[in-house]
């Protein structure tokens, strides 16, 4: 027998106890069961499978609390559809909810006051990325909210100045990326608004006009956004009274006046963000104070002067972005060494002058260089391979073409390449010999771009396996295209523009895998370059994609010396969307496979010497954007019923012989010409040939006429044979006598 427990009897009934609370702790509501269910009723496509049991405390996405009250409703990225306002009758009985995240789903309809006026304990309201519309409401009733981010969906109107009036404990506000408009709200810590406000976010909307002041009345601010909008005027000057802000990004804007001095007090700035504006003046002499700076983009503005030297005390500095301004001074006199968390420095398009700054080998964290276009000279040096993550280089003014080489080919992680206005004059060394093995191993995008390389083409750039991009524009190349170019197996942007080549087009090159055939995930994958690639036009620069898999596939051999046919081999690159072959010497037709380019967007075959007509079967080519052909010797009508027709007829131009539109001169004379010569042809098939028999007849009439009689009538026969012996003596005679008389004389 076991002796007793009394401890047995006092936990007992404890568990007994808390097994039955449990079971009823948590049971929902049926004025709540019922209105969730009418919530999936008014959605067009629910995934929800709510009906699996009676408790919706149990049901995904729904939290309750102790008294069976739903307070969490969590349903984002559910591949939710339909319309959820107006349904505030249904949504609108969770009258104890707290959060509710309906963010990346498929909704629309209206955000209304109602809606917000019976969830009174609403705390966090999540409906990003939908498909929501119309205005936002006058006001949000609800001063327990705290988070509302109604980003991503396509709100229009301006933002009501009563919107805020009771929103006490207001922390984050996100509209970024809608379509709203009129004036910037700055009133969203004044009079009875919240002050605790931390975060927010009005980016990529079209809010104009200037920032008044009241920014600087929320004091708990960390994050302020209003990039890409159409703001103008002065940065107000009471933000530098947000000494707690953390990001300042104002980017895309068009914002003049200078960087202040007071910007200094933002202390706990870490990132600056105010690139593609109108500011100008010089950089803050103090800037080195906001020592926990991370990230600073000021590219795209007017600002001058030199780097102020305490720029370099900033030692958390990661990313500086100062491109296209008009900045000066020596930067050799720069030390970087002390910016050891430094990945990314682009100064590209200034007027930068001095040596290339060793010290900036000692940031080992260095990721990208590009001080291309300024006036920094200078050679590569060895050190540069103490950077063991460089992935992108862009210089210019460099000399020594061969060192550089063979030093770069050594960066292991090199995969970006450009090289401009460097090594004037230089020869470009042909040695196959001058890249190892895995040189470059992992190079893809190469550009030599305007360096005036003289040379042929080296045959080092067959062991490149991994470029996609290469670009030799604007060098003195001569002889012939290298037919293994069309051996590398991920190349597929060639610009070799702007040389002296010459030769024919090399059918090899027709045959460029990555032209021919979709890539692979494999050949795509890591391709991000870690700098935008754009033009170096201030006003209107083109940027290209961040991606080099969503470059185009182009191949570019204008202005050059090449001759020879377009071979017909070139329908097999039925990838390529911009084919220029314009300003060189080729002739004959233009092919016909030259249709089988569906994806080609771009063609420009002008100032050649092409001939024959334009093939009929380029009306096929559904994306051409633009085709010129202007000043060749082509003929006949230009094809209709496509979008040739469209075109500018300067592309057209320098063909005395090709007619219609885009043209003035239109082709009916010859047209009818050619069609009553063909109506011809066919009806001279179907006519009797009368001439013919008349000749046949003619012909026996006459002959049998003369020897039918001379056969019949003998008398005819003898008197006709005697004429003729008559004739003959005569003449005999009368040539005797005026042979003599010759003689004598």
């Amino acid at each position: 027998m076991e002796p007793y427990n009394p401890m047995a009897h006092i936990f007992l009934p404890i568990l007994l106890f808390s097994s039955i609370i449990s079971t009823n702790i948590h049971a929902c509501n049926q004025i709540e069961h019922n209105s969730l269910l009418s919530f999936t009723l008014t959605l067009s496509s629910s995934p929800l499978n709510w009906t699996s049991s009676v408790n919706c405390c149990q049901w995904n996405g729904i939290t309750c609390n102790q008294d069976g009250w739903v307070t969490h409703l969590l349903l984002p990225s559910e591949e939710l559809k339909g319309g959820i306002f107006p349904s505030t009758s249904s949504l609108g009985n969770l009258t104890h909810l707290t959060h509710l995240n309906l963010s990346h789903n498929s909704l629309y309809g209206s955000l209304q006051t109602e809606f917000f006026s019976f969830l009174k304990h609403l705390e966090i309201l999540d409906l990003s990325y939908n498909l929501l519309s119309g205005e936002l409401p006058l006001y949000l009733p609800s001063s327990s909210i705290k988070k509302l981010d109604l980003s991503s969906n396509q709100f229009h109107g301006a933002i009501p100045s009563s919107f805020f009036q009771q929103t006490r404990n207001f922390i984050s506000f996100n509209v970024s990326n809608n379509i709203l408009s009129g004036p910037f709200p700055s009133s969203i810590c004044l009079k009875h608004s919240s002050r605790l406000t931390r975060v927010l976010d009005f980016s990529s909307n079209k809010f104009n006009g200037s920032i008044s002041r009241g920014l600087g009345e929320c004091s708990e601010l960390r994050i302020f956004r209003a990039s890409h909008n159409n703001l103008s005027g002065f940065l107000p000057e009471d933000i530098y009274n947000a000494t707690k802000l953390e990001e300042l990004a104002l980017a895309l804007n068009s914002l003049i006046g200078a960087v202040s001095d007071r910007i200094v007090n933002l202390t706990n700035l870490a990132i600056l963000d105010l690139y593609y504006n109108q500011l100008s003046g010089v950089l803050p002499l103090n800037f080195g104070k906001l020592s926990k700076l991370k990230q600073l983009n000021l590219d795209f503005n007017h600002l001058e002067g030199a780097l102020p030297p305490s720029l370099m005390n900033c030692t958390n500095l990661i990313e500086i972005h100062l491109a296209s301004n008009n900045l000066e001074g020596d930067i050799s006199t720069l030390n970087f060494s002390k910016l050891s968390e430094l990945s990314k420095i682009d100064l590209m398009t200034n007027e930068f002058t001095g040596i290339l700054p060793i010290s900036l080998y000692s940031c080992r964290s260095l990721k990208a260089i590009r001080l291309i276009e300024n006036y920094i000279e200078g050679q590569i040096q060895v050190e540069i391979l103490s950077l063991k993550t460089l992935s992108l280089l862009s210089l210019s003014g460099l000399t020594n073409f061969t060192g550089a080489m063979k030093i770069l080919m050594r960066c292991k992680s090199l995969r970006t390449l450009i090289l401009s206005y460097s090594f004037k004059g230089e020869e470009m060394p042909a040695d196959s010999g001058m890249v190892d093995f895995d040189g470059f191993q992992n190079l893809r995008y190469l550009t030599l771009y305007h360096c005036e390389l003289t040379g042929q083409m080296p045959l080092w750039l067959s062991k490149l396996k991994n470029l996609e991009i290469l670009s030799l524009k604007g060098n003195r190349i001569t002889g012939p295209i290298p037919s293994y170019l069309g051996t590398l197996p991920k190349l597929f942007c060639i610009s070799l523009a702007d040389n002296l080549i010459s030769g024919e087009f090399p059918k090899e090159l027709c045959g460029l895998p990555r032209l021919v055939h979709e890539p692979t995930a494999a050949q795509v994958v890591d391709d991000y370059l870690e700098l935008p690639i754009f033009t170096a036009a201030a006003q209107n620069p083109i940027f290209y994609p961040r991606r080099l898999s969503n470059f185009a596939p182009t191949i570019d051999l204008s202005l050059n010396h090449i001759n020879g046919r377009i071979p017909s081999e070139i329908g097999k690159m039925r990838l390529l969307h911009n084919l220029d072959l314009s300003i060189n010497n080729f002739s004959g037709n233009i092919p016909n496979e030259i249709s089988n380019l569906k994806n080609l967007e771009n063609l420009s075959l002008s100032m050649n010497h092409l001939s024959g007509q334009i093939p009929s079967s380029l009306a096929s080519l559904s994306f051409l954007k633009s085709f010129n052909v202007s000043y060749n010797d082509l003929e006949g009508p230009i094809p209709t019923g496509t979008q040739l027709q469209t075109l500018n007829a300067s592309e057209f131009k320098g063909n005395s012989k090709l007619c219609g539109s885009p043209l003035p001169n239109e082709c009916l004379n010859k047209s009818i010409n050619v069609d009553n010569k063909n109506h011809l042809v066919l009806d001279n098939k179907h006519q009797i040939p009368w001439f013919y028999i008349f000749f046949a007849l003619g012909f026996i009439v006459g002959f049998w006429g003369v020897c039918g009689s001379l056969i019949i009538k003998k008398t005819w026969r003898y008197t006709y044979f005697q004429f003729v012996d008559n004739l003959q003596d005569r003449l005999y005679v009368m040539m005797t006598v005026h042979m003599r008389r010759r003689l004598r004389g």
